[in-house]
């Protein structure tokens, strides 16, 4: 089988110690895997998220939607509303969450190239004294758009209201505290930035918080409270059947963070990445769909050529044959295509995808 580089923002590309990791079997009622490996990813993940105490962590089977899924199902009581603040399709994703299970919400809608307005999120909170909650997706990979997280969290302080943050595929390769920000609850997956595979989500929530949700969870499985309070008194044990191979995989993962000198490090190479793709992108006669000052370190988003010769089908498929498969475009009212630089990629992979794309010469 031909091994290629994913060039996306998850599933990405990983060690060979990562893979490794799942050539051996695990007990899910064994304390060498609970005790040793589930409790000790649920401590590492707090220790990455913040300093400062008062957080926990608890992880969730099932893709990073489920995990989104399960803090909108089970934090929002039947008194409380959130506001969602949409400018992509993981914006969208929560909105669409909310409506099916009948959760009271307000939606903020922005174009797919527009950060949202600071002001009007401030006085649709003024305005709404129900409001009691705030959701945001740090990075929006629909574009690469990176969303202003500091500045939406101070809102939030400010107006007593719990922001919970989409971190899904931000947390590991940006910095920040959680702490610091206030934020209520955050989510990631597996599968993003500390780059492990895909299988379960994570949330990293102020203990008393996650207390609170106690009974409120509209779901069996995705009960965030139960989920938690059941590898707090059992070890780690999960409720249900643990992802076991996925997990040993994710232990490994945090390992080589560490290897890598932590996020600040693995932050620095991402955004290399970034930078080089982008540069390299321009002389190409490629042009980016957002301005440099909304970028991400994590995918970005270009314009596709303005010539008869580019399909993307066909553009696809000839950088896959030399290595490197990208994502198609997301955004409604462009017609674009998305290069990752997050997982186990590094400037000289960089260099040798930007020679592909010369060599493929389809515009």
């Amino acid at each position: 089988m031909k091994h290629y580089k994913l060039l996306t923002p998850g599933p990405l590309t990983t060690t060979q110690t990562v893979k490794e990791a799942m050539l051996r079997d695990w007990c899910t009622w064994d304390d060498d895997y609970n005790i040793e490996i589930v409790e000790n990813i649920r401590q590492q993940l707090v220790s990455l998220a913040t300093t400062q105490s008062g957080y926990t962590s608890v992880l969730m089977q099932g893709s990073g939607t489920a995990s989104v899924e399960s803090v909108l199902g089970s934090a929002i009581g039947d008194s409380d509303k959130i506001l969602i603040i949409n400018n992509g399709a993981y914006g969208k994703r929560m909105a669409e969450i909310c409506h099916i299970l009948s959760i009271d919400h307000t939606v903020l809608n922005f174009t797919e190239t527009e950060q949202p307005d600071l002001k009007l999120i401030t006085k649709t909170l003024q305005q709404d004294e129900k409001i009691s909650h705030l959701a945001m997706v740090h990075c929006e990979t629909t574009t690469g758009m990176l969303n202003p997280l500091e500045a939406v969290a101070k809102i939030c302080r400010e107006n007593k209201i719990v922001f919970i943050l989409d971190a899904m595929s931000s947390f590991g390769g940006i910095e920040f505290d959680i702490a610091d920000l206030d934020i209520g609850f955050m989510i990631s997956s597996a599968n993003k930035c500390i780059q492990g595979v895909p299988g379960f989500g994570f949330i990293i929530a102020k203990q008393s918080l996650i207390k609170a949700t106690k009974g409120q969870a509209r779901s069996l499985s995705l009960d965030l409270y139960d989920q938690w309070h059941t590898m707090e008194e059992n070890n780690g044990k999960w409720r249900f059947t643990s992802p076991t191979h996925v997990v040993r995989a994710f232990a490994q993962a945090l390992i080589e963070l560490t290897e890598e000198k932590g996020i600040a490090a693995r932050a620095k190479r991402y955004a290399t990445n970034q930078s080089l793709l982008v540069h390299g992108m321009r002389e190409l006669g490629f042009e980016a769909l957002l301005e440099d000052s909304k970028h991400s370190p994590i995918i970005t988003s270009f314009l596709s050529p303005d010539s008869d010769n580019y399909n993307f089908k066909q553009f696809y498929l000839a950088l896959k044959s030399m290595g490197f498969v990208i994502y198609p475009g997301k955004v409604s009212n462009a017609d674009c295509f998305r290069i990752g630089n997050i997982g186990e990629i590094y400037p000289e992979d960089i260099k040798s995808l930007l020679t592909a794309i010369k060599a493929a010469q389809f515009w």
